[in-house]
């Protein structure tokens, strides 16, 4: 754990502690670890000075940003990635990652199945991931992942590298994200392999998911979504994706035929999978999560300074508009 993530925590117990009056066993329970770990965790935070009277840190308004977060939003657990005044939109991507790459290895622990969905910021976390040795851990893809253009990114190379870094095994989903047509998705995942496997990928036991701008997005870049992709998509009036399905303002799955052809597992079943972790980054993907969020699909958020600021707002303009 480096200094800035050791130190965040660090805060984080204090306020839980000093601030808002839980027990130590409290803390315990709501962060998964042992009382005697969060003891000297407070003991440490006295130690270097981060508890005096007051809790002294420059990751305080980090923290107090996710508790505002977590209350507002219902969620488990937020993390908010401080952007350190940098505008640079994939520096801030990475730093993303990195958290994320952090705080995994202590949610992962006694699991057995993990999922992994695709794109550019779930590479650079299992780029950033520390090799562990879970050998009866197995990682899914949860959405096709053949293609031609940028393989690093794709959905089985992430769960292949994933599950070297974990010391585990992984399956590969031999299927596009989204088929040319309804009649080739109906062959492939009427297929005995592909059918398995997504069963499989239905039942795993923590998901790690990015959350995409349909209008800015990886997909348009590697040419998946052609011009009338992108106008089914505005008329169906779509504002993200999560595992390349599309959302509307509401957090429901658009009705359209781009929909209709991705393999995969469904947003329905991604809700039913205990813990869903998102890991986004970018204020131009506030509608997207705002929606994502509404659908009730996550349990936890890793996310950056600014992004967190703007779903504060968001969600203060929508409380005040529901008690005018």
């Amino acid at each position: 754990m480096d200094n800035w993530t050791e130190k965040r925590e660090m805060v984080r117990v204090a306020k839980l502690y000093y601030l808002n009056g839980l027990t130590q066993a409290e803390i315990a329970k709501k962060l998964g670890v042992s009382r005697p770990v969060i003891s000297k965790m407070l003991q440490r935070a006295k130690d270097t000075g981060i508890v005096e009277i007051y809790i002294r840190d420059e990751t305080v308004s980090m923290v107090e940003l996710e508790q505002q977060l977590e209350a507002a939003l219902r969620l488990d657990e937020v993390i908010v990635v401080p952007a350190h005044g940098s505008k640079n939109e994939e520096l801030i991507k990475q730093q993303v990652a990195k958290a994320a790459a952090q705080y995994l290895p202590k949610w992962i622990r006694n699991k057995r199945r993990i999922g992994i969905s695709w794109g550019t910021t779930l590479y650079h976390l299992v780029n950033e991931y520390p090799f562990e040795r879970h050998h009866k851990m197995k990682v899914y893809p949860l959405v096709g992942g053949i293609g031609r253009h940028r393989i690093e990114i794709h959905s089985n190379q992430l769960a292949y590298e994933f599950s070297k870094k974990l010391g585990g095994s992984c399956e590969f989903l031999y299927a596009p994200a989204i088929a040319d047509s309804m009649e080739l998705k109906r062959q492939l995942v009427d297929s005995p392999d592909i059918r398995s496997i997504l069963d499989e990928a239905r039942r795993v036991e923590l998901a790690i998911v990015g959350i995409g701008n349909p209008y800015e997005s990886t997909m348009t870049e590697m040419g998946y979504l052609k011009d009338e992709d992108l106008r089914q998509l505005q008329e169906g009036q779509a504002v993200g994706d999560i595992s390349s399905r599309f959302l509307d303002r509401t957090g429901k799955p658009i009705d359209t035929d781009l929909n209709h052809r991705v393999i995969g597992i469904e947003l329905d079943e991604l809700r039913q999978i205990p813990i869903v972790v998102g890991v986004v980054s970018g204020s131009n993907k506030l509608e997207a999560v705002w929606s994502s969020l509404r659908g009730d699909y996550f349990d936890k958020l890793i996310i950056d300074e600014y992004l967190a600021e703007a779903l504060l707002d968001k969600a203060k303009e929508v409380s005040n508009g529901e008690r005018g």
